[in-house]
């Protein structure tokens, strides 16, 4: 029967999420999306560039299918992604707290660093 409670342990014990290392990864995740959306659009081109990509200025104030639209996007979608990330991050480990889950914090090992198995 010790397989099975270490399965249960394992099953109980919840690794927390680096909220700001979320946010960091949705920051660049967003801010280089939108940034290569309206990048995208401009070098196609057309008549309207994006009207539903246009649609955004309404929300990020100075935002247009632009060049310099482009870094405006850029510096918006990383603080859009940076907020919601750390939203995430926060209310996952809050859920952990709360729900009382056994947390583990996970350490990065060094390189040239042996496990304690070895």
């Amino acid at each position: 029967m010790k397989n099975k409670s270490e399965q249960e342990r394992l099953i109980q014990t919840v690794a927390r999420i680096n909220a700001f290392a979320l946010a960091f990864v949705f920051a660049v995740l967003c801010g280089f999306g939108l940034f290569l959306m309206t990048v995208l659009l401009l070098l196609r081109g057309g008549d309207p560039v994006g009207p539903h990509l246009q649609l955004l200025g309404q929300f990020f104030i100075g935002y247009s299918v632009t060049w310099p639209g482009s870094f405006i996007g850029l510096f918006y979608g990383m603080l859009a992604g940076a907020v919601l990330g750390g939203a995430l991050g926060y209310i996952y480990n809050r859920a952990v707290y709360l729900l009382g889950a056994k947390t583990v914090t996970i350490q990065p090992r060094m390189r040239g660093e042996q496990s304690e198995g070895m």
